[in-house]
């Protein structure tokens, strides 16, 4: 497996959430550019999804940069770590966007959503919701 470059964690991120939804039969859209509010529209049975993703290159990072008045409460949010330091399989923690709001560490001029507070059962490969 070639090493992910740090430089492009976001894209790399949007790219293994998409094949990943390919892979459970899911049709995906992704939108290209840096200031976006949607990163994949993903459609399975009818049924529609907008997906924020949002991706570390390592576990070393204690978390994923978000501001709590940015998340919307309607789209889902999938939290990539990309594990480039180990070059093992990427993990996956997928939340909805009233969840990820809930886990936003809120400080005044930046917020964070906490590996630790995503890092169980609840979150973590839950594809199967989908």
């Amino acid at each position: 497996m070639a090493e992910i470059q740090s430089s492009s964690t976001g894209l790399s991120g949007e790219y293994f959430v998409a094949a990943e939804l390919l892979r459970r039969g899911f049709s995906v859209g992704i939108t290209m550019g840096n200031a976006k509010a949607i990163d994949i529209l993903a459609e399975k049975e009818n049924k529609q999804f907008i997906i924020q993703v949002k991706a570390i290159y390592k576990k070393k990072n204690v978390g994923w940069p978000m501001m709590r008045d940015r998340v919307h409460v309607g789209h889902y949010y999938i939290f990539v770590n990309l594990n480039g330091d180990k070059m093992t399989e990427p993990e996956y923690f997928i939340c909805t966007g009233e969840e990820a709001k809930s886990k936003v560490k809120q400080y005044s001029t930046r917020g964070i959503v906490d590996l630790k507070s995503l890092n169980s059962d609840d979150f973590k490969d839950r594809w199967a919701d989908w």
